[in-house]
């Protein structure tokens, strides 16, 4: 399989060299996973020499727009697309309801005369928070991360933990720096691909290069970072790291 970076850069990327974090699983047998679906998804996916058709399914790790925003497109897109079938939609059931009433139901709820739910784009699998899927023949498994807090509502993001060819890749997503949290995942994982802001100012609620250079030797030197700011990027061999994920950057996977 092969995991490809259709951008690696933060929700506010603005420079055409990168689009958002939105990643694509390749199978053998040339199926497609989105790896969520940010704003730009049709530059990005265009830019890989693809299209909306090509997407069989889609993983979605939290609602913020560069992650959801281009679900309306590629809904719309794929809907009527008469040779189109209707893509799978894998996301955590405790985001389902409110990716349709905060994020799509404005512009997707009515065409023409017919009003219309999520089922009408997507083939819906909801998953359990921390619990597991299946695509491809690969068990997916949910892997809940601190990403905004609140006092009375909280936005969890859900990474995946995955293993394929007997090699095992941990995806972050969007997480603030819990290594506490995470740390059993990093340790089992040959592969991690880790969010990490750059930006001169703390959003407090991605992780930080200068916090995830506190990681053990052993974890950096098989971690790559991602969903980084526009800007000036620090050395990340110097600090331990394998680097910084670049746009269009392949990960050939095992089987």
């Amino acid at each position: 399989m092969q995991l490809i970076f259709l951008g690696s850069g933060s929700a506010f990327w603005l420079k055409p060299d990168n689009y958002q974090s939105n990643i694509l699983l390749k199978s053998p047998s040339g199926k497609y996973l989105l790896i969520d679906c940010g704003t730009d998804i049709r530059f990005s996916l265009e830019a890989a020499g693809l299209s909306y058709r090509n997407i069989d399914d889609i993983y979605v790790s939290h609602l913020h727009a560069d992650h959801v925003g281009g679900l309306e497109f590629l809904g719309f897109s794929s809907k009527f697309d008469k040779g189109c079938e209707q893509p799978g939609l894998y996301i955590s059931e405790s985001l389902k309801n409110d990716l349709w009433s905060n994020c799509l139901s404005g512009g997707m709820s009515i065409i023409d005369d017919k009003l219309c739910t999520l089922v009408d784009y997507f083939s819906i699998h909801p998953v359990a928070e921390s619990g597991k899927f299946v695509w491809e023949g690969v068990e997916f498994n949910l892997v809940p991360t601190d990403h905004v807090l609140g006092e009375s509502k909280s936005m969890l993001s859900f990474g995946l933990f995955f293993s394929i060819g007997g090699q095992s890749v941990y995806l972050t997503t969007d997480t603030k720096f819990s290594p506490e949290r995470l740390s059993r995942y990093m340790q089992d994982a040959d592969l991690i691909l880790h969010d990490c802001e750059t930006s001169p100012g703390a959003s407090g609620v991605h992780a930080r290069f200068d916090e995830l250079l506190s990681l053990p030797a052993a974890i950096k030197h098989k971690m790559w970072l991602y969903h980084y700011d526009d800007g000036p990027l620090p050395d990340s061999v110097a600090g331990g790291f394998c680097g910084f994920v670049r746009r269009g950057q392949v990960f050939e996977l095992p089987g």
